[in-house]
């Protein structure tokens, strides 16, 4: 750090490459790290490397995995009461925790753990590589706004775009003129489904997105999600 002036590290949390034989992240034998990691006054962004289990696609499974694993295990410890400074990058956009915010918070109470907001106040942030505008909009209404870094990706898990995909352009800030086509992309599947559900004629002009909805019409599309 000192030397070539780097301003954080990467920190694979599983180096046995999908099959998780090391201790967690919060388990002592961290500790030198985390000490230097304090004493530099620098981050790590917490992120695995290829996956050598099969049953684990790497950038499909395995980075998604790691990232929600090491964020339940900074729940159960207590890492930060012992490194009240450190700082921990969890990438593509916090993994399923976002999406699962309620579940985590109800095993953050059930733990006797600190509320959710506390726990990550200071010491865990998420970046906003996760693909498409609708997860960033999700982890934007789910994740506290101090929580969450600017993140985008070349090639990671593949910008791509083919006809009849929905959303498949990265978040990258050259994919400008692409994103809004992805995205209109992605809004015309939701509408199709409406108007499948609510037996509308395909291209309908009735204003869907003002009528949510209801539960037996997400029990109906089932099939074509």
């Amino acid at each position: 750090m000192n030397e070539l002036g780097f301003i954080g590290c990467n920190l694979n949390p599983d180096p046995s490459g999908g099959h998780w034989t090391a201790p967690p992240l919060t388990d002592r034998c961290w500790y030198p790290l985390c000490e230097k990691m304090v004493e530099l006054d620098v981050p790590a962004m917490v992120h695995v490397s290829s996956s050598c289990n099969p049953n684990f696609h790497a950038t499909g499974a395995h980075y998604i995995n790691a990232d929600t694993t090491a964020f339940m295990q900074f729940l159960t410890a207590d890492l930060f009461r012992d490194f009240p400074t450190l700082r921990f990058i969890i990438p593509h956009g916090g993994g399923a925790v976002p999406y699962h915010w309620g579940r985590y918070r109800g095993l953050a109470q059930d733990l006797k753990r600190p509320p959710l907001g506390d726990l990550i106040r200071d010491n865990v942030f998420f970046d906003t590589c996760v693909y498409h505008q609708p997860g960033i909009e999700l982890l934007l209404k789910v994740v506290p706004a101090d929580n969450i870094l600017f993140g985008s990706e070349m090639v990671g898990a593949g910008p791509r775009h083919r006809s009849g995909d929905r959303a498949t352009t990265s978040m990258t800030p050259s994919a400008t003129s692409t994103r809004s086509v992805s995205i209109d992309e992605d809004r015309q599947a939701q509408d199709l489904r409406r108007q499948r559900a609510q037996g509308l004629p395909r291209g309908s002009t009735r204003a869907l997105r003002a009528e949510p909805l209801r539960e037996t019409d997400y029990r109906s599309t089932d099939s074509t999600c």
